[in-house]
């Protein structure tokens, strides 16, 4: 079975494809690729906002974004796949092998396992994070190390963009806090709301605290206690 939309072939596909195809799905006329900013290449220009383009790895952003942010407005964008269809191929990635759907769905809140490197920059108000949704396929070929063998990821791509969220501001983040959950609570109690990982839950009530949505109000036991703050 292939994916859907799978409209190029195996042999086009090029390493970092997803990168650019992102890349290409997000510019508008007018829009400059590839200049050179205070001594940072960036992905995209539009007027007075760059662009930059991230698929993972938000730790090797830092330094850049916070470089950036003090002379001019940055947007993140960072794409999540909801849906993504793993090929396996030939060594010359030609030949398709085989597909198949992987039973993993992301969702929104994926985003705090990078967000974690720079939560403190949401405050910024030059800074915002565009989170695309995106249905991708993974490529993967046999690959060997010494004595180890398996498969191994080579590539990337895009086959489609389902949906998107803007953020600005802290209260932006906030809004993905359930509606239905009662105050204070627990990373526990946040993960059985969203249905998350502990892990993936704590990671989120680490970003929003550092980023002023939420702040510690007590204890349970050893666990912490959040609550949005009072508006100012």
């Amino acid at each position: 079975m292939a994916p859907p939309g799978n409209s190029k072939s195996i042999g086009t596909i090029q390493e970092g494809s997803l990168h650019a195809s992102l890349k290409a799905w997000y510019m508008l006329p007018g829009d400059l690729s590839e200049v050179t900013v205070d001594g940072y290449l960036v992905d995209i220009v539009r007027g007075e906002l760059l662009i930059e383009i991230q698929t993972r790895n938000f730790t090797s952003l830092k330094r850049k974004l916070k470089a950036l942010i003090e002379r001019h407005r940055v947007r993140l964008v960072f794409p999540i796949p909801k849906e993504k269809w793993i090929g396996y191929v030939t060594a010359d990635r030609e030949v398709p092998l085989g597909w198949r759907r992987s039973p993993r769905r992301g969702s929104l809140e994926d985003l705090f396992y990078e967000l974690v490197s720079f939560p403190q920059l949401v405050r910024n108000p030059s800074f915002s994070l565009d989170v695309l949704l995106i249905r991708e396929e993974e490529l993967r070929r046999r690959i060997a190390h010494g004595s180890r063998k398996g498969w191994g990821t080579v590539d990337h791509r895009l086959i489609d963009v389902l949906d998107h969220a803007t953020f600005k501001s802290p209260l932006d983040f906030r809004n993905l806090l359930p509606r239905a959950m009662r105050s204070p609570f627990t990373t526990r109690d946040l993960a059985n709301e969203l249905r998350l990982s502990h892990n993936l839950a704590q990671k989120m009530a680490y970003c929003l605290r550092e980023m002023g949505a939420i702040e510690v109000v007590g204890r349970r036991g050893k666990s912490l206690l959040y609550a949005a703050p009072d508006p100012p």
